[in-house]
């Protein structure tokens, strides 16, 4: 077990005089109003910046009149960047990450980073700022009690429908990236494998075209179907009821026991005989291979 204490009382909330340490910067997502002033002081302050894109980092920090030395971090270069920034931070040095926009190590490398810097016992500091995730679902209308941020869907068909499969018994919200060419077609694999459920479809967040798309998946599927998706999306999704919950974890539950533990849980109910017929109609499979994989 490891303990943080990320500043110490005399020194508040500023660098804490302390070695290594890495702050993950948020940044704007779009509205360049949206930067905090705590997030400038800490870029003007630490000994380096590593950024997902320098170029488009550099356009923020010239904005903002900061002069920090920028490096790169992505996640084609990471497994050599990502060493010798944590060989600076063990050598006293500050580090501020910042992705492209919004918070780091959010669907992107920078959560290695975080998890190596945990590791080697350095102390890791977020500095909160914009999301497109949590922006999308605030102004959704969708429930906020409860929510689940699933990142960027697979590309791949199939894999698309297992994904969305694992995600339909869900209770909570759900919170989704996509790109423009690839939106309806999740949208219509949301519609098949989560049925018409009520969403929100929202594009370019805190930008001049900001937009957001309400109704059921069928609706929001018409709708750019016919106007054509342009900008970075966020789909957020209705979870599933209670009944759809209940019953999804009545259909999984045994997804993680093998055949003969999966009719050991029924034989503490029924006969031997039984429960392997029901756990073939769980599996959906033969009984005689059930009862041939328990007898072997």
């Amino acid at each position: 077990m490891r303990r943080q204490r990320s500043y110490s009382v005399q020194d508040g909330d500023g660098m804490n005089g302390e070695a290594g340490t890495l702050y993950l910067v948020g940044t704007p997502i779009g509205n360049l109003e949206d930067m905090t002033m705590r997030a400038i002081r800490i870029l003007k302050e630490v000994d380096l910046i590593a950024a997902e894109d320098t170029r488009q980092s550099r356009k923020l920090l010239t904005h903002f009149d900061i002069h920090t030395r920028l490096v790169s971090y992505h996640e084609h270069n990471k497994n050599a960047s990502g060493p010798e920034l944590i060989r600076l931070l063990a050598e006293g040095q500050s580090i501020a990450l910042v992705s492209d926009a919004g918070l780091p190590a959010i669907s992107d490398p920078g959560a290695d980073l975080v998890a190596e810097a945990t590791e080697q016992g350095i102390t890791v500091v977020p500095v909160p700022g914009a999301n497109a995730a949590l922006s999308a679902l605030i102004m959704s209308g969708l429930p906020t009690d409860r929510f689940l941020f699933a990142g960027f869907p697979p590309r791949e068909k199939k894999s698309l429908g297992k994904w969305l499969k694992e995600l339909s018994g869900q209770a909570a919200t759900l919170i989704m990236y996509e790109s423009p060419h690839r939106l309806t077609k999740t949208l219509d694999a949301m519609l098949e494998h989560l049925g018409d459920r009520r969403a929100a479809v929202i594009r370019e967040l805190t930008k001049r075209h900001e937009e957001a798309v309400r109704g059921s998946l069928s609706e929001c599927l018409d709708w750019f179907n016919h106007n054509g998706p342009l900008g970075e999306f966020c789909i957020v999704v209705e979870g599933a009821g209670a009944e759809a919950a209940q019953s999804a974890h009545e259909e999984t539950w045994w997804s993680e026991l093998d055949v003969a533990a999966h009719v050991a849980h029924y034989e503490t109910m029924m006969d031997r005989k039984e429960a392997i017929k029901k756990t073939a109609i769980d599996r959906g499979v033969p009984k005689r291979d059930i009862y041939n994989e328990v007898n072997r």
